[in-house]
């Protein structure tokens, strides 16, 4: 049990893993707005919502590339689920982004003709 008086050292991983989190989750939601928009023939705004959601996954990928990049260098940090549940987080809604460039591709030539 903890003392009162013992304070628990926040890992440093956290709020990386929020931004990865925040950011993947926004890249999610444009895409999202990307098929919405194919389904309306609106191609243009689809691939404005696209464009937006890459650069979400963007910002996502650069704050875990920067923890890669430092423990190369030697860094360490304490073990956090949370770090490791925002990459999967990641990888999962980069593959969403990408197949959703492709559903709008395909709408756009089903749809177009």
């Amino acid at each position: 049990m903890m003392e009162e008086t013992e304070v628990l050292e926040e890992n440093e991983l956290i709020p990386v893993s929020m931004q990865i989190i925040l950011h993947a989750g926004n890249g999610r939601t444009k895409a999202q707005e990307a098929i919405q928009f194919a389904k309306l023939k609106d191609f243009e705004s689809a691939r404005t919502a696209l464009k937006e959601a890459k650069d979400n996954i963007v910002l996502a990928h650069r704050s875990q590339t920067e923890v890669i990049q430092n423990e190369a260098a030697g860094k360490s940090y304490q073990p956090c689920l949370l770090f490791t549940h925002a990459q999967d987080h990641l990888m999962t809604i980069t593959s969403e982004v990408n197949m959703t460039r492709d559903l709008v591709d395909l709408f756009e030539l089903a749809l177009e003709k």
